[in-house]
């Protein structure tokens, strides 16, 4: 999903625009880990970037999609930019280093 979200609408309140705008990323967030995993794939892992207005995109971590959108409320943004791109996930795998201590 690589979208620009407009936050200013004449018609609607500025926080039904953003309640419309979190609804819409939570939906594709649970469209897109009911797909099937491919083979070898633990889990559906999600990279994102953001961008208030005009400014240079960066990655944001998942867990802070609505802090970024609700940080371009605050800003009084025009524009946000959002992109969320599913990808493979893999779980690092843990090595057992059994290391006995003799005392």
């Amino acid at each position: 999903m690589k979208k620009v979200f407009k936050l200013e609408d004449e018609k609607k309140h500025p926080d039904r625009v953003l309640e419309a705008i979190k609804h819409e990323v939570r939906k594709y967030i649970k469209r897109e880990k009911r797909k099937t995993l491919p083979e070898g794939v633990d889990f559906w892992k999600f990279e994102c970037k953001s961008a208030i207005d005009d400014e240079e995109v960066k990655e944001i971590d998942f867990l802070e999609i609505t802090k970024a959108i609700d940080e371009a409320s605050i800003k009084k943004a025009k524009t946000l930019y959002l992109e969320i791109i599913a990808t493979n996930g893999y779980k690092e795998k843990k090595e057992n280093n059994e290391e006995t201590e003799t005392e």
